[in-house]
């Protein structure tokens, strides 16, 4: 079945990617996920999954509670690909321009110089970021979208790459704002770590301050790039580009969904399977890269009805149900 979807046409807007392009991708890659793991015990998909976001371009949201190795998991991530890394502390006096940047008058020179705020990096940990007030929330809009920020009427892009790791903590609400839809919307996957296993655990018990201090990097920022630049190279077939925007066009019309995915669950999917066929080194995209990564990508872009809350009825579940439902294609004209 895969022969099938391989490269055959020949109108692409993009030099298709070589079969040894797609092999060195798949090493480096395995090369990157490997040396996080050696700080991450256990959460080898998990990782995994968040290195596909960085070559896709996409961001991350990651519900869980405290002491699982968020942190720890983002810190390692900048480590290995050599990157600028910066922490912001979401609270409620936190201001836009804190994430922004600001402008202040140098009376030597007698002009105004601009100041970066902590989102001007390369790999940003939005620390709890539902502790923001929508205000401040509101900020990181322009930032994931448009990768730049706006100050005094000057706009200041971003340096790629440049990746937002969010976190929230799904059980303490007291001093929380809920995160509205159009940021939950650009962010490409949503996910949590939870608890190790004992052996796991007894790992990082055992060694983990001396492996987070002993990382090192396992790629540079020009490779990283490159890496980026094969990700959209990726064939994707016509039938399978079609299968995930008939999954996608599925949500808005199933019984159990108020509100289902917009355009842009159709693109991350998209973008994540190219990134997930590099990762195993392929230079083509299976449907069943679709039907892996779907409910990581459209689970919390979804509003239930009343009657599927009622019923603890789990976005997951509907997404599979949904899956399950639509025709696979076959590659067959």
């Amino acid at each position: 079945m895969e022969k099938i979807f391989e490269l055959e046409r020949t109108d692409l807007d993009y030099a298709a990617l070589t079969a040894e392009e797609a092999a060195w991708a798949g090493e480096a890659v395995a090369g990157i996920t490997g040396n996080i793991n050696t700080v991450i015990k256990g959460k080898h998909s998990q990782v995994e999954l968040i290195v596909m976001c960085l070559l896709a371009e996409g961001h991350v949201l990651i519900e869980d509670i405290p002491g699982v190795g968020k942190t720890s998991l983002v810190s390692a991530l900048a480590k290995t690909v050599d990157c600028e890394y910066k922490r912001i502390q979401f609270t409620p006096d936190v201001m836009p321009s804190d994430v922004t940047g600001f402008s202040v008058y140098n009376q030597k020179t007698g002009e105004f110089e601009f100041r970066p705020g902590a989102a001007m990096s390369n790999i940003v940990l939005a620390d709890e970021i539902n502790r923001a007030s929508a205000k401040t929330q509101s900020a990181m809009l322009e930032i994931m979208e448009e990768r730049q920020v706006t100050a005094d009427g000057h706009t200041y892009k971003m340096e790629r790459p440049f990746m937002v790791l969010a976190t929230q903590n799904p059980i303490d609400s007291l001093g929380t704002y809920k995160l509205p839809e159009a940021q939950i919307d650009r962010f490409m996957i949503k996910l949590s770590l939870g608890y190790p296993e004992f052996e796991d655990e007894l790992q990082v018990v055992l060694s983990g301050k001396k492996a987070k201090a002993e990382i090192g990097r396992a790629v540079n920022v020009r490779q990283i790039n490159t890496l980026i630049d094969l990700c959209g190279r990726v064939y994707v077939d016509r039938q399978v580009a079609a299968y995930i925007v008939q999954i996608v066009e599925a949500t808005r019309s199933h019984a159990e969904i108020k509100l289902g995915a917009s355009p842009r669950g159709s693109i991350a999917l998209y973008g994540l399977a190219r990134a997930y066929a590099l990762s195993r080194g392929r230079n083509y995209v299976l449907p069943d890269d679709v039907k892996l990564l779907a409910p990581y990508v459209l689970a919390h872009r979804l509003i239930l009805t009343h009657s599927a809350q009622t019923e603890k009825r789990q976005p997951q579940a509907i997404i599979k149900d949904i899956i399950s439902q639509v025709v696979v294609p076959t590659g067959q004209v």
